[in-house]
């Protein structure tokens, strides 16, 4: 499930980032008006505008809303404790004691 969310925010990331680009700004009607460009084109005089601003709303609401779900995911999902968690702990080599060579005791010696 996971996956699906992910593959729905990059699809909303890389929609937004093409339809941003396709957006006129806001002086770009002003050459239009002095003639040299044309006001109408694939929409009409001002149905792109609308289109390419709801759509783009709609995909940053659908980017906001998995952004949110990725974030919950990652607090609740079911991960490790951390990377070292399934590493196995070995335990401290002690050096092997021999018969008849005396151990140092802390103390004093008299």
């Amino acid at each position: 499930m996971e996956t699906v969310v992910w593959v729905v925010h990059v699809g909303a990331a890389l929609g937004i980032i093409g339809l941003v680009l396709m957006q006129h700004g806001k002086g770009a009607d002003m050459g239009a008006a002095f003639g040299s460009g044309s006001a109408g084109g694939l929409f009409g005089a001002s149905g792109a505008s609308n289109f390419l601003s709801r759509s783009t709303a709609v995909l940053a609401a659908v980017f906001f809303a998995t952004s949110l779900l990725l974030t919950w995911y990652s607090g609740h999902g079911d991960h490790g404790n951390s990377v070292m968690a399934n590493v196995p702990v070995k335990a401290p080599a002690t050096p092997p004691v021999e018969a008849g060579i005396p151990t140092q005791t802390t103390g004093t010696q008299k």
